[in-house]
């Protein structure tokens, strides 16, 4: 009863938060159609969150580990500040072009650079700081993500972390290999006292993280 409950209530919240535009609905029917993961879209309730959180924090310079198909992509740089700037890193080349093809149609060439490649090979090239982070990639490497990019991190700049109950298992399936990792890294964060932190149950669990 409880899980129908809460079930009714996302629904409820994702009926009265704005709706996604034809563009953003045609990359989601694309991604259904066209890959075999489809629910790693970030998808119109996360999408707008993320760019909520983009443009309350005025951040104008920003960076995407695991960018998809390009929903969250361009949710984050419809967000940013006048003349803003997102580097999405997306470590698979097949996806490249469904990730162009929306950015152009976005009208976001200009403001999005597409990285295809390992984050980890293409982030010491990037030689600047950034505002916003999002990181929503492998999350066996989330804790080498955290203490790589919490320093390029500028001050007061917000990192999200998605992924974080990894479908609750942080409580249900506490043996889980995943979840001792993710939970291992919830708790490195909650501790840390170079951030302030805020974990929020949205879709499988949001971590919003400020740099101190």
């Amino acid at each position: 009863m409880r899980e129908l409950l809460d079930q009714d209530i996302l629904e409820y919240c994702i009926a009265h938060t704005t709706q996604p535009d034809d563009l953003l609905r045609a990359l989601e029917r694309e991604t259904n159609l066209s890959t075999v993961t489809p629910q790693m879209i970030a998808g119109p309730y996360q999408g707008k969150f993320l760019e909520f959180i983009t443009m309350i924090s005025g951040a104008k310079d920003a960076l995407e580990v695991g960018t998809f198909t390009g929903y969250a992509a361009i949710c984050i740089a419809r967000g940013l500040s006048q003349g803003g700037h997102l580097d999405a890193i997306e470590v698979n080349p097949e996806r490249e072009k469904i990730i162009s093809k929306y950015i152009d149609l976005a009208g976001l060439k200009e403001t999005i650079t597409l990285h295809i490649g390992d984050a980890f090979s293409v982030i010491p090239d990037l030689k600047r700081n950034w505002d916003l982070i999002f990181i929503d990639a492998g999350k066996r490497d989330n804790a080498v993500y955290y203490d790589l990019l919490v320093p390029r991190l500028n001050h007061k700049g917000i990192l999200i972390l998605d992924n974080v109950l990894w479908g609750g298992k942080v409580i249900t399936e506490p043996d889980d290999k995943d979840a001792i990792l993710i939970d291992s890294l919830n708790n490195k964060i909650a501790a840390d006292e170079r951030v302030e932190c805020l974990m929020l149950p949205i879709r499988d669990g949001i971590t919003v993280i400020r740099k101190k």
